[in-house]
Order: C-alpha cells, then structure tokens, then sequence
C-alpha cells in the first residue's frame, strides 16, 4: 500500500528556496511582509514622469505659435528683402532689412499709381492681357478672389458681409459670406434674397444659398475675422457673438438703406 504524504511536509527544493529568499519554509505565517519600498518609488517616478510630461507638453503649446510666428515673419522678411538686396549688393551697400523697406515702399508707391486714373488703365491692360494666358489666368482669378475679399475698398470686395444662416438642419449654424442680393418676383410680393456663400473644406470650394434677407443673422464681425474663423477650423471663435444692427451696418458699409428697413 503506497505511503501517504505528510500535507505538511515541504519539498526540499521549496525550502532550500524559501531559505535563500529569508522565510521560515515551516511556518509561512512567519514570513516577513513583502517590502512597501519598491511600490513607493514605482509610484513616485510615475508622478514625477506624469508631472514632467505635463510640464513638457505646456511648454510646446506655449512656444509653438511663437516658432511658428518668428519662422514665418523671419522668412517673409528674407522674401521679401530679396527682391531689391541684389540690386543694393551690386552697389556695394550691405545693409540688412534695406531690401525690405524699400519692397514695402514700392509696394505702397504701386498702391497709390494703381489708384489714379492712368494707373488703373495700365493695370486694366495687364490684367486683359494676364486672363487671355491659359493656365496663369486661373492662378490669378483665385488670387485676385482671395484679395478682393480683404480689400478695403468696400465696393470692389467679393464678400460683402459676414452671414449666420440655419443650416444644415434646424438648430444648426453655418458661418457663411454674403456675396450679393437678388430680388424674387413673386405673385404675393417681392422677396428680396441675400445669395451666401458657405465654405466647406477651402475658402473658395463651398455652397451658395439663397437665403431670405430676414432669416440671415448678421454677427458684428469684419470680413477678415469670418476668413479667420473659416481657414482656423473655429479656433479663433469669439467666446460671445452680437448681431450688428442696421445703423451699424450703414456706418460700415456706407450704403444707403431705406428708412423701412431700419425699423
């Protein structure tokens, strides 16, 4: 009959390890706590590694607008100062940031020629000649759209107002353009309809509705805050958004508007 084991009875391998590791193989009661010490400092260095990430992760999104500020005004500046500096080199003049006030006075002179009469029919001429070219008459159709949206001249700009209609869905918003208005002949009345222009994935690639005149909420922003809000995603949002009033409107635009709808 085979001989039964002791329950008690330890392996002498167990207990020659036990042994090495400082226990009492006979009684694991009798085995000293397991050491709090290594537990400690696994949670101290995750505190301190979280803390220092944070710390890290903050200082990128402090610095990076300011990077990417200094990168491109630093790079604008050599741009720009690269289009008469070779002509100051041939001189021998070697003066840094000359280049670039001399391009931003040959840009305002250009202003100014534009503006006169044989400016403009100068400039008419270059842009007749520009248009008839097959591939840069494209180029310069978007580029002249991107600037006469921000000119200052209100009466040439291709977005007249900054427009908050219902859409896509009732209690949804969509910030749009107002690009002109249209008067709708309607056997009970005319209705008068603002045709908005909303941007989807690009400033120029979106949808234009024709929206009624009343239904249009029109926020007290300029055209160059709805284009920062529309090329940012939203990020530069104001955190609080006024509808602008009619007298407002008028001492903006400088239009004229019956007394009828001021009221």
């Amino acid at each position: 009959m085979a001989e039964e084991k002791d329950p008690t009875s330890v392996p002498l391998s167990q207990g020659a390890r036990e042994e090495e590791e400082g226990r009492d193989p006979e009684d694991p009661l009798k085995s000293p706590p397991a050491s709090s010490d290594s537990s400690t400092r696994r949670a101290c260095c995750f505190v301190l590694q979280s803390w220092v990430s944070k710390k890290f992760m903050t200082g990128c999104v402090v610095l990076f607008p300011v990077a990417v500020t200094f990168f491109v005004t630093w790079w604008f500046i050599q741009f720009v100062d690269g289009f008469f500096s070779p002509l100051y080199a041939q001189l021998g003049v070697d003066i840094f940031g000359l280049g670039f006030v001399t391009s931003l006075v040959f840009v305002f002179l250009v202003g100014v020629f534009v503006s006169s009469w044989l400016g403009a029919t100068v400039f008419w001429i270059g842009e007749w000649f520009i248009k008839r070219m097959p591939f840069v008459r494209h180029i310069y159709s978007a580029s002249k759209q991107i600037s006469s949206a921000i000119s200052p001249d209100q009466n040439n700009t291709a977005f007249k107002e900054v427009a908050i209609i219902r859409h896509p869905r009732v209690g949804e918003y969509a910030f749009g353009f107002i690009t002109s208005t249209v008067l709708l002949q309607r056997d009970d009345g005319d209705e008068e309809l603002c045709s908005v222009f909303v941007p989807t994935n690009h400033l120029y690639i979106g949808d234009i509705f024709l929206v009624n005149s009343k239904d249009i909420i029109r926020p007290n922003l300029s055209i160059r805050e709805g284009i920062e809000i529309i090329v940012s995603g939203g990020m530069t949002m104001p955190q609080k958004i006024t509808p602008i009033s009619p007298i407002e409107r008028v001492a903006r635009q400088g239009e004229r508007i019956p007394l009828s709808r001021l009221v």
